[in-house]
């Protein structure tokens, strides 16, 4: 097959990937800006080199006119969680979802690969638009922990080394560091609320100290220098104060405050 025909048949999963990763970190965002906690911590994408694909049919022993079909993870996005409990909040979004379908799903936490490997993944159909018209294309959603994720990320690199011959002692370690990746993730979700309310806490505070900056900058357009200035001053005395409490009375008062202003310009705009 030709480079220029490999570049054509990769167009549309590359544009796959980078709507995807789009969309999964804005649903992180909406979950912050509405002070949710997002079950999604971090989203990558990338679509399969040549030579993995390459690596893959010749392994499964797949023919060129099979390709599309059977290489399900040209076009792979991973989605990274706090807590193993978020992977199945994550595969529910991912299930109710308009602009994708779920084909398969292959579940390696409850039904853990022999290596150790742990992550759910699910082969879905997801529809492009390209210069020639609609594509419907394959892609792969892996979803895990973080410590899973770590876990893979070492796996994997000692695969690509050993080309599949992993040596007995560096597989025994690599199992026993998979059964400390598992503690770790029960013994994480045991302290998960009180991680889940002290996030949800840093997000609330980060929104609130947003609005108030902003409110402080609009009054500069309804209110003289010196004024602004004062509100500012005592901004900042109240933030360093690290009380939350003050925070968010402060902020009530401001709009109060600025609601004030822009009233009162308002009816100046209208007497001239």
């Amino acid at each position: 097959m030709e480079i220029r025909l490999w570049h054509e048949l990769l167009l549309p999963y590359e544009l796959a990937v980078k709507e995807m990763v789009i969309k999964f970190k804005h649903l992180k965002k909406e979950h912050r800006e509405k002070e949710l906690y997002s079950p999604i911590e971090q989203v990558s994408g990338r679509v399969k080199s040549i030579n993995s694909i390459l690596e893959k049919m010749q392994r499964k022993n797949i023919s060129w006119e099979e390709l599309e079909e059977k290489v399900e993870d040209i076009a792979g996005i991973r989605i990274i969680c706090q807590f193993s409990e978020d992977i199945e909040k994550v595969a529910d979004i991912i299930q109710k979802r308009q602009d994708m379908r779920v084909l398969e799903i292959k579940d390696y936490i409850t039904h853990m690969k022999e290596s150790g490997y742990r992550s759910y993944h699910m082969i879905i159909a997801y529809h492009v638009e390209t210069l020639e018209g609609p594509r419907e294309i394959k892609a792969e959603i892996q979803i895990r922990t973080l410590a899973m994720n770590f876990w893979a990320t070492i796996e994997h690199s000692l695969q690509y080394k050993y080309k599949g011959n992993m040596p007995p002692h560096v597989r025994t370690r690599l199992n026993n560091a998979a059964q400390s990746v598992l503690t770790l993730d029960e013994e994480m979700s045991s302290v998960r609320n009180e991680v889940m309310d002290a996030q949800n806490s840093m997000v609330h505070q980060s929104n609130i100290v947003k609005e108030i900056l902003n409110n402080i900058e609009n009054l500069y357009h309804y209110s003289n220098n010196r004024e602004v200035a004062k509100i500012q001053d005592e901004f900042y005395r109240i933030y360093e104060s690290k009380d939350l409490a003050r925070l968010e009375r402060f902020h009530q008062e401001l709009d109060v405050i600025a609601e004030g202003y822009r009233a009162q310009a308002v009816a100046t705009e209208e007497i001239l």
